[in-house]
């Protein structure tokens, strides 16, 4: 009720202990708090926020134009309602090595158990559009180690990702990504994947643990938690998939309106009242409320 019961120092610690494990563990992404609540209650492994979301949400296209505080805040309302770990999308870090570490500071207190910080130039554009910018060595080097020193909770995870793989191929991709572990990442994110065995190929190349992004209607075929398993992925996230199917839902049912003059038609889509009332705990707000205020005024004193 309120508020996850896990602190977010618990969360990381149990976080770092899964990746440790070696199993593969599932993202999906969460496109408010609620959402959060019903990837929890499904039994997932953690929960994605994801920055083309977050644009998404406010009417903005994912070019860079988000703030930090709007990151940082989304964060926080997520990640206060589960006991799931959060990972976020930093972009950039938002700025210089200073700013990243800002960034990192920023999230760490909104209670994420880890966040990813890119190497695109800044402003950074959706990692599977074609255009995409990439700084030099020298500068994503310089962004991670700003991260990672920034940190003060050694069990926030610092992952980089790189979206080399789409502007000078998947053997610089590697060579990058190679760089960013030995900067101090904890986890590599290499975004825009061709196909399974680059991502094999990856993972074999690094020591730490290599996230795949299963984004629909991107660069990388969409693969199954079986097939990342077997050539090694770590985790996996579905950024977007959620507000899609929400979206599709939404517009499917406002054609409905315009059509039928009503939704009945719609009612059997629907999340139940019931169901909704049973993933925001009314029972256990309304227990709290008739438990703690109990006071009657009495008219005669």
């Amino acid at each position: 009720m309120l508020y996850s019961t896990t602190t977010p120092t618990a969360k990381r610690a149990a976080f770092r202990e899964r990746l440790r494990s070696g199993e593969l563990l599932q993202l999906p992404g969460a496109f408010n708090p609620l959402s959060a609540r019903l990837i929890q209650d499904k039994g997932f492994d953690g929960v994605y926020i994801s920055g083309a979301v977050l644009s998404a949400d406010l009417g903005l296209p994912d070019i860079g134009l988000t703030t930090a505080t709007e990151v940082a805040g989304r964060s926080q309302q997520i990640a206060r309602v589960t006991d799931l770990p959060a990972l976020v999308d930093a972009d950039t870090g938002f700025g210089e090595p200073m700013n990243v570490a800002r960034t990192v500071q920023a999230l760490e207190d909104a209670g994420v158990a880890g966040l990813h910080i890119e190497d695109q130039v800044n402003p950074k554009r959706c990692g599977h559009l074609d255009g995409k910018q990439v700084v030099d060595a020298d500068t994503a080097v310089k962004r991670i180690r700003a991260a990672v020193d920034a940190r003060r909770d050694p069990n926030l995870l610092i992952m980089a990702r790189t979206d080399v793989r789409g502007v000078e191929g998947f053997d610089a991709a590697v060579e990058r990504a190679k760089q960013l572990v030995d900067a101090g990442a904890d986890a590599i994110f290499p975004e825009a994947m061709k196909d399974l065995g680059e991502f094999e190929a990856m993972r074999k190349a690094l020591d730490v643990p290599v996230l795949a992004n299963m984004t629909e209607f991107g660069k990388s075929e969409l693969f199954t938690t079986q097939q990342l398993r077997d050539v090694g992925i770590n985790l996996v996230i579905y950024p977007v998939s959620l507000l899609r199917l929400a979206m599709g839902a939404a517009e499917r049912g406002l054609d409905t309106i315009l059509r039928e003059g009503s939704l009945t038609s719609e009612l059997d889509a629907m999340q139940h009242r019931a169901r909704l009332y049973e993933l925001l705990d009314y029972e256990g707000y309304n227990h709290f409320d008739s438990s703690i205020f109990t006071y009657t005024s009495n008219a005669n004193h």
